[in-house]
């Protein structure tokens, strides 16, 4: 969690930071998700696909894609899937 983090490596990070404000780090990574950019910008990204797919005309009765068919890595409970499990579900 603490890596890179300020420019530090992980021991540098835990000789700085006090139990506190560890504790405040956790509490924003539950409400907010991870530190990592990626997989914010994958949500990102995919809430305008799924936001400008919304605006296609369709058929009455006819559902379109769920969210999550724009992030499929992250479907199943935000749990990334393996490279396995990706590719027998994009082929």
């Amino acid at each position: 969690m603490l890596a890179g983090i300020g420019g530090n490596t992980i021991a540098r990070a835990k000789a700085a930071i006090s139990y506190p404000e560890y504790l405040a780090w956790l509490k924003y990574r539950e409400l907010h998700g991870p530190l990592n950019l990626h997989p914010r910008l994958d949500r990102a990204a995919a809430l305008v696909a799924y936001t400008v797919n919304s605006t296609v005309p369709r058929k009455p009765g006819a559902g379109g894609p769920k969210f999550e068919d724009f992030v499929p890595q992250y479907g199943a409970g935000d749990q990334p899937i393996t490279l396995q499990e990706a590719m027998r579900a994009w082929t």
